[in-house]
């Protein structure tokens, strides 16, 4: 997983988070790239994360519509949309969130330079998977989805 992950690669994955929509089209989530050795090697002493790249994504928390922030949703659909092209394009990754909250997060916002206010809320590691994974299989449509009434 150390082989690097091309930046026009990374541009097209972080592009597709752009595209997420966002309450109020406020556009909150903005992100960090991170493919310098270096800092990889940083962010590796805070968090267990075996890859060549890594995307930080960064929520800001301030209210958009009567007095409310959409912060975690903006994030979260960008982040699916990363997810959806990292696999696309034949890369692996993980959606990294309880391993760096609080603390964790908190020193690699300060190691990014993120602005106060604003906090790394999501890291999306990236890189050629070693081995192919298999897929956990999924529980069928009548086991999660109903019409007109939740069913048990």
């Amino acid at each position: 997983m150390d082989q690097p992950v091309p930046r026009e690669d990374l541009v097209k994955i972080v592009q597709a988070g752009i595209q997420a929509p966002s309450g109020c089209n406020s556009q909150s989530t903005s992100f960090v790239i991170v493919d310098d050795p270096d800092i990889i090697v940083q962010i590796r002493e805070l968090v267990r994360m075996p890859a060549p790249a890594v995307i930080t994504c960064i929520i800001d928390p301030t209210p958009v519509y009567k007095g409310t922030n959409f912060a975690l949703e903006d994030c979260s659909a960008a982040v699916e949309n990363m997810l959806l092209v990292i696999t696309a394009l034949g890369y692996a990754s993980v959606w990294l969130d309880g391993a760096i909250r609080g603390v964790v997060g908190e020193k690699i916002g300060q190691l990014l330079n993120v602005p106060e206010g604003k906090k790394v809320q999501i890291l999306l590691p990236i890189g050629v998977p070693e081995e192919q994974g298999t897929q956990r299989e999924r529980k069928p449509f009548d086991e999660r989805a109903w019409f007109n009434s939740y069913r048990r």
